[in-house]
């Protein structure tokens, strides 16, 4: 298939309900995400939201209270 954006019966600058541009711009981490996810923003986007992905922050570090090995009594 040969896609050819210079055919295009819409004006420069309307892209962005085109399946090409959302093909082309798809945000890196989307392929981890599940079926359930993805359908979840689709919904999001069809309502008429704008949907971005973040990156899912690292998890907190515990810090122990007290050393290993040492117990207070």
């Amino acid at each position: 298939m040969i896609i050819d954006c210079g055919r295009c019966d819409r004006a420069p600058g309307e892209c962005s309900g085109c399946l090409v541009s959302a093909l082309a711009n798809t945000p890196e981490g989307i392929e981890d995400l599940t079926p359930g996810e993805l359908r979840a923003i689709e919904v999001f986007e069809l309502a008429g939201f704008e949907v971005e992905l973040i990156e899912t922050p690292e998890p907190p570090v515990v810090v122990p209270l007290y050393p290993r090995g040492r117990h207070v009594a």
